[in-house]
């Protein structure tokens, strides 16, 4: 198996790098902590459980009517998102416990909800977290192509309107991860940096297996067991994914295509500009961090910057080492973006995709930032 050859300077920014893991390694040592999930974080995992297959139960139960079983439908999509954020995402990253089978068992929650883990630990994990807003590398810049994430991506005439129409595309995010995107992936030979990439017959079996459960729990049992008409029923399926979809897409976008991320760009002879901490600095925002509620749901996505640097974290300490890392980063001349609300960053966003879509191509990086 081939890597296409991307590389970060060896030797860049040595003592932004050594002191802010330095001082975060302090902050858990000097306190007896882990860096692994605590009591928080078990109670809102078992939260967040409840939130979603508690509905199920209720619709299940044939007690409500058909508008009430559309609310529960919707907050069944709520909770898909949490899930995702609070409780699959750390479990992949190995950051909820130190016992390996503790993380497998909690990101099967992934597969439980339609998607595929192992295929995100290479595309997010590997992928994203390593080639972080390099184009055609990171995946997460390559979502559909009604999108232009990149300021070095194919701009098409339709682009133009992809501010107006991006949140209708971010809806059926999980609906795409259902039935197209994980299937794609696993017949790519050709997957970021990974060249002529194979996978197990573990991992295909695995891929069939979860598939096929999530349509019997999710679509097969309810029209089995309930008395509605089927356009109801669909009605109420596509609720969930729809609220659920454009919560997770929308989220996942507010860290890295806003107005002031960078995009780097390697030389020719692939070596990028910056050290990879660096990078990840330039190339993430965080936003709402100052906001407890959106903090416990999204996992601590908001704080994106914490987490790219200290991804084998659990999401229930950036809070704490934010201040770390903002100020190390401060005292070296390394940038520090955040969007102070939801709001803002959504509007960055939009702003972003609207000059993308335009044809402009802004915060492109060729050359190393000074610092301290």
């Amino acid at each position: 198996m081939a890597i296409r050859a991307v590389t970060f300077a060896s030797h860049d920014c040595d003592a932004f790098v050594e002191e802010v893991k330095a001082k975060v390694a302090s902050y858990f040592e000097s306190r007896h902590l882990s860096t692994k999930a605590n009591a928080a974080m078990v109670t809102k995992t078992v939260v967040l459980l409840a939130a979603f297959w508690v509905p199920y139960g209720l619709i299940l139960s044939r007690q409500f009517g058909p508008w009430q079983m559309l609310g529960l439908c919707a907050l069944m999509g709520v909770a898909l998102a949490g899930i995702g954020f609070g409780i699959s995402h750390d479990a992949l990253h190995g950051a909820y416990s130190n016992n390996p089978k503790v993380n497998t068992a909690l990101g099967l929650t992934f597969d439980l909800m339609g998607a595929n883990g192992y295929m995100w630990k290479i595309t997010h994990n590997v992928v994203h977290h390593t080639y972080t807003n390099i184009h055609p590398i990171d995946e997460d810049l390559e979502v559909t192509p009604l999108l232009r994430l990149s300021p070095l991506a194919k701009r098409r005439p339709f682009h133009a309107l992809q501010h107006i129409y991006a949140l209708g595309a971010y809806s059926m995010s999980t609906l795409n991860w259902v039935f197209w995107k994980d299937f794609d992936y696993f017949t790519r030979r050709t997957i970021g940096p990974y060249i002529d990439k194979k996978h197990t017959a573990g991992q295909i079996a695995l891929l069939a297996f979860s598939k096929v459960f999530y349509v019997f729990w999710s679509i097969v049992l309810p029209l089995l067991v309930l008395k509605i008409a089927l356009w109801q029923f669909a009605i109420g399926w596509l609720a969930m994914h729809l609220v659920g979809g454009t919560i997770l897409g929308v989220v996942f976008q507010l860290a890295h295509v806003v107005e002031q991320t960078a995009h780097p760009v390697p030389d020719e002879l692939g070596r990028m500009p910056n050290g990879w901490m660096v990078h990840e600095m330039l190339t993430t925002a965080n936003f709402c961090t100052r906001n407890p509620l959106m903090s416990w749901y999204v996992g601590g996505l908001n704080f994106q910057i914490e987490h790219h640097l200290f991804p084998k974290t659990c999401s229930v300490h950036y809070p704490k080492i934010q201040y770390i890392v903002r100020e190390v980063a401060e005292k070296h001349h390394i940038p520090y973006y955040e969007n102070p609300t939801f709001l803002g960053a959504v509007a960055s966003h939009l702003r972003m995709l609207r000059r993308l879509g335009s044809g402009e191509s802004p915060n492109i990086v060729r050359h190393a930032v000074a610092a301290a």
